[in-house]
């Protein structure tokens, strides 16, 4: 067996064993076909015993920050966060907002998930953006992904999935079109050269 399939099963089985993934990314593996998620990397912000809940963060829509606030009566002081692309976060409930933002800041509906990072739903981080007040870092979505209890690891025991620690450089500020590949990388993994029979190997 080559060796580096024998660390891929390593890597996979790992994964499974795993209490929680949040605060990791989800890879979906080339040959995951389901058109929500295929060559997607999702933010998993919460996993626990009910299940997971996670953002996409490489599937832009045709919709700007601008576009949302003015669905909400505001208006963006700053032209260049007008601009600000908003994500496809996933199949479920998409006209409900999510901003994961660094530094956490005080927003009056927050889930921290790291010592840096957090999620917000609340308005008034919107408001704050603005007026150009908001967090340092941001990332706008519209939609979420979930999973019942036991069902994310079920699909990382079926080779779905990779996961692996979450890197805001792949999140904030790494082109749209690279997370993918590079949210992989992390792993020392490329990605494209994987089948969806690697895990058996």
């Amino acid at each position: 067996m080559p060796c580096h399939w024998h660390t891929l099963c390593t890597i996979l089985c790992a994964m499974t064993e795993t209490v929680s993934l949040s605060n990791q990314f989800l890879i979906a593996m080339p040959a995951l076909a389901d058109p929500n998620f295929f060559h997607t990397v999702t933010f998993i912000f919460e996993h626990n015993d009910n299940g997971a809940l996670g953002i996409i963060i490489n599937r832009p829509l045709d919709v700007t920050l601008a576009d949302v606030l003015q669905h909400m009566s505001m208006e963006a002081a700053n032209p260049a966060l007008a601009t600000m692309p908003v994500f496809f976060g996933g199949p479920v409930q998409q006209e409900r907002g999510f901003v994961i933002h660094q530094p956490i800041g005080t927003w009056e509906s927050t889930l921290k998930i790291s010592e840096s990072t957090a999620v917000t739903t609340s308005q008034d981080v919107l408001e704050a953006m603005s007026h150009g007040t908001g967090p340092e870092k941001m990332f706008i979505a519209l939609g979420y992904a979930g999973w019942g209890p036991g069902q994310l690891e079920k699909e990382l025991a079926e080779n779905a999935w990779l996961s692996g620690p979450a890197d805001p450089a792949i999140l904030f500020d790494t082109p749209v079109e690279k997370r993918w590949e590079a949210a992989a990388a992390l792993l020392k993994i490329d990605v494209k050269l994987l089948t969806a029979e690697a895990g058996h190997a």
